[in-house]
């Protein structure tokens, strides 16, 4: 049973506080000012100038939270650019008071509104947003997990203006034996059958960082378009955060954060939609220091030419925040870009309406979460100049 209170012309949805049920808050209003006002502060000309532009959508220590930290980004099918993050309220922890909150963009990313609060389970973690669009129906769908345990979903069918009620779905896409679990971070994939892939990772043994052996990716689907969701196939050990993508060939392919002990990513293909999973291999071009990273189509050669981008701090440290390109299907990546030289964590690639490639990713000077920037680029600026989606 759940009880409404009116908010500033929204509704605040709240359940009962009892041991053992969740009590959730979903706020349909900003918290920092009417959200169809974006700001005044456009990006400059520099994106027809140069290829590139940056801007920060979060400032740790700004607007009632110490940090901003797990960058999520989906593009709607009307075109409207959803952003999501943890904002974490008493400090950098990934466990306490911690909210989701929303942004959204209506003109491509060049201006955006104020943030929403989505979720507020008061002393309780509400974290690693794992969104995906439905792009038969329009529905975007909202993962993300309580406290690392709970496996909770909510939906939008009119652009992230409103949102259900979350559900709690984790006796579908756990098992008891699972200690800790985790959705994406960044983002879902919807394969070419119509079904929803959520990536996601958990541990067995409530495992330490030095008990990796504990460490494992796995997926959830659904192929009812979200009314019931399902567990697919696990790969590990040693494998944790993760992002999928489909194929050419209609294979999922699963680029995972590893803990092999060699800095490179790890990699697995499935050929029957993410049930079972070849040998987990690592990807020598793919450097990493055991972190997030960000994966999505631009192109299929059905348009012309295959092209896949991703993200990562391409290094041994947490820096070098860099976008690759794979012409082949992620095999290879020849081309390679570097966004920020310094301090570089999290990221969420997007690509928006006009093809212009969106990257969000955690940097700062003294603290690797000081903000969340927005990086809007061309592909031209990422190949300099060899590639355009007119060649």
């Amino acid at each position: 049973m759940l009880t409404s209170m009116a908010m500033g012309g929204g509704v605040r949805w709240r359940g009962w506080t009892r041991p053992g049920f969740l009590t959730l808050m979903t706020v349909v209003v900003a918290v920092c000012g009417d959200p169809t006002i974006a700001q005044q502060d456009r990006y400059s000309t520099s994106l027809k100038r140069d290829g590139i532009e940056q801007k920060d959508l979060f400032i740790s220590g700004q607007d009632g939270y110490t940090a901003y930290r797990i960058p999520a980004m989906v593009v709607t099918k009307k075109g409207t650019i959803l952003v999501f993050s943890e904002a974490r309220k008493n400090s950098f922890s990934d466990q306490g008071d911690i909210d989701l909150i929303i942004r959204r963009s209506f003109d491509g990313g060049a201006t955006w509104d104020k943030f929403r609060v989505l979720v507020d389970d008061g002393e309780n973690t509400a974290g690693n947003p794992c969104p995906v669009v439905d792009q038969q129906t329009g529905t975007i769908w909202l993962p993300f997990c309580r406290n690392n345990k709970q496996v909770f979903i909510m939906s939008s069918d009119d652009d992230g203006e409103t949102w259900t009620k979350p559900k709690e779905i984790t006796k579908d896409v756990s098992r008891p034996e699972w200690t800790w679990y985790a959705t994406g971070p960044g983002r879902g994939t919807q394969m070419s059958c119509g079904r929803l892939v959520i990536p996601c990772d958990h541990k067995l043994n409530n495992a330490t960082k030095l008990q990796t052996e504990f460490y494992f990716s796995h997926v959830f689907y659904s192929d009812d378009h979200g009314k019931t969701w399902k567990l697919g196939g696990t790969l590990g050990p040693h494998t944790n955060e993760c992002v999928a993508l489909e194929t050419e060939d209609r294979a999922l392919y699963l680029n995972m954060r590893s803990y092999h002990g060699k800095n490179r990513r790890a990699v697995a293909r499935s050929m029957d939609k993410g049930m079972t999973w070849s040998e987990v291999t690592l990807d020598e071009a793919l450097i990493e220091p055991k972190c997030q990273a960000s994966l999505l189509r631009l192109t299929s050669s059905k348009s012309g030419k295959s092209r896949v981008l991703f993200s990562n701090p391409a290094s041994d440290t947490r820096t070098n925040m860099t976008v690759k390109l794979s012409y082949d299907e992620c095999r290879t990546w020849p081309v390679s870009r570097v966004l920020n030289e310094g301090k570089s964590v999290y990221s969420a690639l997007a690509v928006a309406p006009d093809n212009t490639i969106l990257c969000l990713y955690e940097n700062g000077e003294k603290n690797q979460y000081e903000k969340m920037t927005l990086a809007r680029f061309t592909l031209e600026w990422l190949t300099e100049g060899k590639d355009s989606l007119t060649k």
